[in-house]
């Protein structure tokens, strides 16, 4: 981690935030109707809407998995992780062997 690192995490903090305040706020109305799940909400006009809190929900979740990769925190993006060796960086009379 370097101070170049910072604004990211920060923002990947933020959208962890949003995420599980509009997440808990879903949960409590999801509660309250069996049928709906609160999926669907009435609009001021009485109307059937779709809940602005599940896209709200979607968006963060997806940034936190946007930021979370940038960090190697996913499993797809520690399956691109690569360590190299650090240290000694004198050539042993072989490695041209082993480099193909």
């Amino acid at each position: 981690m370097t101070r170049v690192d910072v604004p990211a995490l920060a923002a990947y903090c933020y959208s962890f935030g949003q995420w599980r305040m509009a997440a808990e706020a879903l949960a409590k109305m999801q509660a309250n109707d069996p049928i709906m799940n609160a999926m669907i909400i009435k609009s001021k006009f009485g109307d059937a809407a779709m809940n602005p809190l599940v896209s709200i929900v979607r968006k963060h979740a997806g940034d936190m998995v946007r930021f979370a990769a940038e960090f190697g925190l996913t499993p797809a993006a520690r399956s691109r992780i690569t360590a190299g060796i650090h240290g000694d960086n004198s050539q042993s009379k072989f490695a041209g062997l082993i480099a193909g």
